[in-house]
């Protein structure tokens, strides 16, 4: 797919089929897309956890309202013990590192033909607890993989965007 077409069209869905597996190889795509992804000073503290067995996905349930039915969750997390840290050293890299990782997953997903929701909508505390995550390991967000239920697909606002002329300034 032309990469213009993947961001036009990739959106967030909210109903998934769940009899509907991702086959591994497309998890594998998807994951190399974010081992791909560029991190300040190349640190790679992204941790990237696959959650797709019964137990892992009620572990989920119980943090979040919005799996959707998706068969596979993937928790964006990033080691906070190996960022860089900014001038002023009020900022580090370790969300935004994460973002990059997960936005390049997402865009690889729907290259893929998988659909995705981008959650920020959960307890990262409870999830990192309950996942026995080390104390280090913040989790960024969690993404939605499977393939939509029949009748699912963008919000009905999807297309809707401001101009350029109302969200950019040339200075």
């Amino acid at each position: 797919m032309e990469f213009r077409d993947v961001v036009k069209n990739r959106y967030s869905c909210k109903k998934y089929d769940p009899s509907k597996g991702v086959e591994p190889e497309k998890i594998e795509a998807i994951l190399d897309a974010g081992r791909l992804a560029p991190t300040a000073k190349n640190l790679q503290e992204q941790r990237i956890y696959v959650l797709q067995s019964p137990e892992m996905l009620a572990k989920v349930d119980k943090a979040t309202p919005c799996r959707y039915g998706a068969p596979v969750v993937i928790a964006v997390a990033y080691d906070s013990g190996n960022t860089f840290t900014y001038p002023g050293g009020k900022r580090d890299s370790g969300t935004e590192d994460a973002a990059i990782v997960a936005t390049h997953m997402i865009l690889a997903a729907a290259d893929e033909g998988v659909d995705s929701c981008w959650l920020n909508f959960f307890d990262p505390e409870l999830l990192e607890a309950d996942l026995g995550l080390p104390g280090n390991e913040k989790i960024l967000m969690l993404m939605d993989l499977g393939y939509a239920a029949e009748g699912a697909g963008p919000l009905p606002n999807h297309g809707s965007r401001k101009p350029l002329s109302e969200t950019v300034t040339y200075l």
